[in-house]
């Protein structure tokens, strides 16, 4: 029976009530040796569980992998089609190699990746992409307006303000129902992915330029998306308007991997861009908490998550560019308090090892679904730019969570 004080003081040390009770209804019943063994046992587990540190990162060992598969991908360029130096593809690469430029410089004094950055825009004169409308071809964007904010090179944001400036005096009069065979209806984000492409660029430049116009166009054109292809009782966005009435093998809806993935990335550089005290932010917040909260139940035992959020069993392989969003997203949402550490850490450092795990010796990230390819066939050889982009954001907020650990 000391066994089962030490256990029980120790399990509710906090709660002296609770201890009180417990020691005196021991104390009046008659427990037989294995009912008392039992209880011992118990509490001993549930103790020893509560009293496991939270995991912790070794900020070394994050940098060397994050230096590897931005190396590698740097030495192997992406030529094939939607890979041109200014295509979304591209886009969602620079910003982790922003992100990336930025901690080696700061920590190791080390601006290679900067003058990597600064030699795409310079040589395509940081112009935007070739569809005025479409969110894909702003989507470059992001990463310019970043290095306008550290060079101060006004040519670096001209043009994607130009862009913007375009789009908001000439608002798209389209349908958000995603239709391709109407090409009018890719105008406006009508596909979830989209929202991660061209919102942070109007953030980006209302918190540049507090125009209200940028922020007015933001608000409007996301609330729209989100009444469209959010579904409230999953709390997921579907792809797009195709996907409304289909149905998984399982029979459940279906909601994409990459495409949730990439909403919570777009809320977390949101977030980043909105001053605190801006009211419209609440709604981004909500949303950001809301989603985040939704996929950490979806990841699978194996640190994952997969194309299919609800029928990862019809998809078996492993989804890079899904997995690197959300663990960048939630890893972001813990470091700014957002989240709650205790119940979301330990599903961050379940989806880093697995991004980890992903990397071959030489840096080549792998599992990354390419452009057209069968998301039920995504195999370790398959990789993609946007899938390093993703490891590098969250390779970045990772860094932050080893800092906040020492």
């Amino acid at each position: 029976m000391i066994v089962i004080y030490g256990s029980v003081s120790i399990l509710w040390k906090r709660e002296t009530s609770n201890l009180i009770y417990i020691i005196k209804y021991l104390k009046e019943k008659t427990f037989s040796m294995m009912k008392s063994i039992s209880l011992c046992v118990i509490l001993w587990l549930v103790t020893a569980s509560q009293m496991v540190a939270q995991p912790k990162f070794d900020k070394a060992e994050v940098k060397s992998w994050m230096k590897r598969v931005a190396d590698w991908q740097i030495a192997n360029p992406n030529k094939e089609a939607e890979h041109d130096d200014l295509d979304w593809t591209h886009a969602a690469l620079y910003m982790g190699m922003v992100d990336w430029a930025e901690l080696t410089e700061n920590e190791d004094g080390d601006s290679s990746y900067y003058k990597w950055l600064l030699r795409i825009g310079r040589r395509n004169h940081f112009q935007m992409g070739k569809w005025m409308y479409h969110a894909d071809f702003i989507a470059v964007g992001q990463p310019f307006i970043d290095l306008y904010r550290k060079y101060g090179e006004i040519k670096m944001i001209a043009p994607v303000m130009a862009r913007a400036n375009w789009v908001v005096d000439n608002l798209p009069e389209t349908t958000l129902e995603l239709d391709y065979s109407r090409i009018e209806t890719l105008s406006r984000w009508s596909w979830c992915d989209a929202l991660f492409m061209a919102p942070p660029v109007y953030a980006k430049l209302y918190a540049q330029t507090l125009d209200k116009k940028y922020l007015n166009f933001l608000n409007r054109e996301y609330k729209a998306t989100y009444d469209y292809l959010y579904d409230k009782e999953e709390q997921m966005f579907y792809r797009d308007r195709r996907y409304f009435d289909k149905r998984e093998a399982n029979g459940k809806k279906v909601f994409w991997g990459r495409g949730n993935g990439w909403v919570l990335g777009g809320l977390a550089e949101i977030l980043q861009a909105l001053p605190g005290d801006e009211p419209s932010r609440k709604f981004y917040q909500d949303l950001f908490v809301t989603l985040a909260t939704r996929v950490v139940g979806l990841q699978s035992p194996d640190g994952y998550w997969h194309a299919s959020l609800l029928d990862p069993e019809s998809y078996p392989s492993p989804e890079m560019s899904a997995t690197g969003f959300i663990v960048y997203a939630l890893a972001y949402g813990i470091n700014e308090g957002l989240l709650d550490k205790d119940a979301f850490l330990p599903v961050v450092t379940k989806g880093w090892k697995a991004l980890v795990d992903a990397v071959d010796a030489d840096g080549k990230l792998g599992y990354v679904q390419p452009i057209g390819a069968d998301p039920r066939k995504v195999t370790r050889d398959m990789t993609e730019v946007y899938g390093v982009g993703a490891f590098l954001m969250a390779g970045c907020q990772i860094c932050r969570l080893a800092e906040s650990a020492d």
